[in-house]
């Protein structure tokens, strides 16, 4: 009962914080020039402040302490890593790097997280009994596993609100699986502060949006998301619960595989922008801003609906869940496939 309550406090005491920081932190960016000016491919009118990035970090980290929920190697080494991230993308909002460089020092942190002992060793087996062990593979699949969510995150910042309300989707997900499979109490502790700190957030930067996360937080978020999953849902005992982080992250996921796809079929380079991103191709059917947004949510909602299901339910209902969670993102896809593009406002990682 201790622990519940300390991750209820964490969650509530993350959103408060981040809640209240956000428009001092507005305040701050606005004070020092720190802005998001219009550019041809965006849709604001009017210079945007930056450091909503700093403001979530803090309260995610503020909430742990006062919880309690801060101290041991692992959480030092997860905090470590998400402080280098959350610096990285404020280097990179402030004077923007090449990305192969962005890349390259994500990679450097991931390693360095992996090295710290931020890795998955060993996988429930998807299809039966027992666990992969990963051996000598396991800090490849590791480091590759984080820096994928850092991009995929990253490259989903394209509408107001967009990334934010998809990783408080994402973390109240993996919070319900990681409490189910009996995950430390650390990774409780995270996500929930996690949760509240997205959620916090997220009414200062739903559209119109009064500040921008920018890479910064978008950087730390997705980074602090794949730490979480590698403790909880990758380590968990339940046979699928592999597919949870994939599937609750699923819209992000599959917009970056059709993005790098669709470019390489264009003969374009992976980093280029372009406008044929899922909320793009929402636009182009007429939706809002807000209604594309709500959209998505609705699909995050739903597919961590469906990955909570491979956890909480027998083996064939699950695949029951994955078969109709295959047929709506087909039905998806085969909306989409075709409509009016529109700009889009913030430009990801890959993107130059």
């Amino acid at each position: 009962m201790g622990d519940r309550m300390l991750v209820y406090e964490a969650g509530l005491m993350a959103f408060g914080i981040s809640l209240i920081l956000t428009p001092v932190m507005a305040w701050v960016a606005r004070k020092i020039g720190f802005l998001a000016y219009p550019h041809s491919r965006g849709v604001h009118q009017k210079p945007i402040p930056y450091l909503g990035g700093v403001a979530m970090a803090a309260a995610f980290f503020l909430a742990l302490y006062l919880a309690g929920g801060i101290g041991g190697k692992a959480m030092g080494v997860v905090g470590l890593g998400g402080l280098g991230m959350l610096l990285l993308g404020l280097w990179d909002d402030a004077r923007p790097l090449r990305p192969l460089w962005k890349f390259l020092g994500q990679v450097a942190i991931a390693a360095g997280a992996v090295a710290g002992g931020l890795r998955v060793e060993v996988i429930t087996h998807p299809l039966g009994e027992g666990y992969l062990n990963l051996g000598i593979l396991s800090w490849p699949f590791s480091i590759l596993w984080i820096v994928a969510l850092v991009n995929v995150l990253n490259l989903s910042d394209g509408l107001d609100g967009l990334a934010s309300g998809i990783t408080a989707i994402s973390s109240l997900t993996l919070l319900l699986a990681a409490a189910f499979t009996g995950a430390p109490a650390a990774i409780l502790l995270m996500a929930a502060a996690l949760l509240g700190a997205s959620a916090g957030f997220l009414p200062w930067n739903f559209h119109p949006a009064r500040i921008f996360m920018g890479d910064a937080g978008s950087l730390f978020l997705g980074y602090m998301l794949a730490a979480i999953s590698i403790q909880g849902a990758l380590k968990a005992p339940a046979a699928l619960s592999i597919l949870v982080p994939i599937l609750v992250l699923g819209v992000p996921i599959f917009d970056t595989a059709w993005a790098i796809l669709r470019r390489w079929r264009a003969g374009q380079p992976i980093g280029q922008a372009d406008n044929g991103h899922l909320h793009h191709r929402l636009l182009g059917f007429g939706l809002s801003q807000r209604q594309t947004v709500l959209l998505l949510y609705c699909i995050s909602a739903w597919l961590g609906l469906g990955s909570l299901a491979l956890v909480y339910l027998p083996h064939v209902l699950a695949l029951l869940i994955l078969a109709l969670v295959a047929f709506s993102i087909y039905v998806v896809v085969s909306l989409v496939r075709n409509p009016g593009a529109v700009a889009s406002e913030e430009v990801g990682t890959w993107e130059s």
